[in-house]
């Protein structure tokens, strides 16, 4: 679940930004009491996300506007299905689809294309995550989509774990000394995961007793070989170009852990419109 205050602070700084003190259109178009039936349809195939978020940009826009759902999140969708229903004040709706439906497209656009990642992952071992390479202020509705999508989170910000990353350790001096330095200074709940480019790294961090150990930027042919090494001793997460093409290779490697950047930064939107169908 969502943190209704933290989302209504996006619906809220999104709607200021687009309708700013006025809707020149809609305010000087119509009276206060118009009223129009809408409905959301579906324009592509694929798996829908924040349709409730969608709607409660209706009531922060103006409200006056009744809402019936016939879609919920996470249902596959295809080109053509209704997804919601909407009745109320036009200007409510003409105010707040720009920001319902950028929203609504984006988010699906994330669970979409991470269920295609899942799919492509089944009947292995490895979980499809995503990464901290998201938008600035909607990380939460990114990550959110991501596990609509049947993929799991990835570290939400710097507090939820540690993560040495190359720079770390090449600032640091060396990946023994700043895992010793961690552990000495860190909590007892806080895990530790390192960044390995090749075997005599993956063996240090293994002696080192990292609980995950990142996998960057290997050849399948690699990290089978790394799978084999660590024989369970720490989870094993695979990152850095990995593709649709090759997604399904990396997953038979047998890693635990497909995490991938390009599911939140740079998915195409799902295409969805919003057609006022009556007006009185």
């Amino acid at each position: 679940m969502l943190n209704q205050l933290y989302v209504d602070n996006i619906i809220k700084t999104a709607l200021c930004e687009d309708i700013n003190y006025i809707d020149v259109t809609t305010d000087n178009l119509l009276d206060d009491d118009h009223k129009s039936n809408a409905y959301f349809v579906a324009k592509d195939s694929g798996v829908l996300c924040g349709i409730d978020i969608a709607a409660r940009v209706f009531e922060l826009a103006g409200g006056n506007v009744e809402t019936q759902i016939l879609l919920k999140d996470g249902t596959e969708v295809k080109k053509g299905d209704i997804i919601a229903n909407f009745s109320g004040s036009t200007k409510t709706l003409l105010k707040g689809e720009r920001t319902a439906l950028n929203i609504l497209q984006h988010i699906s656009g994330i669970a979409t294309a991470t269920n295609k990642c899942v799919k492509l992952a089944e009947g292995t071992n490895a979980k499809i995550t995503d990464t901290r390479k998201t938008l600035p202020g909607l990380r939460a509705l990114q990550k959110y989509a991501v596990t609509v999508g049947g993929g799991r989170n990835h570290r939400f910000n710097l507090s939820d774990g540690a993560m040495l990353k190359d720079n770390h350790i090449d600032a640091y001096g060396s990946m023994t000394a700043a895992v010793e330095a961690l552990r000495e200074k860190c909590g007892h709940m806080v895990k530790v995961e390192v960044e390995v480019r090749n075997f005599e790294e993956l063996e240090e961090a293994l002696r080192c007793g990292c609980e995950v150990i990142m996998l960057d930027n290997m050849s399948p042919e690699d990290m089978k070989k790394a799978v084999e090494m660590t024989a369970g001793r720490a989870k094993l997460e695979a990152s850095g170009n990995i593709t649709l093409d090759n997604l399904r290779e990396t997953a038979l490697t047998g890693v635990d852990i497909i995490s991938l950047g390009a599911l939140t930064h740079s998915v195409k939107c799902f295409d969805i419109s919003m057609k006022i169908n009556t007006a009185k």
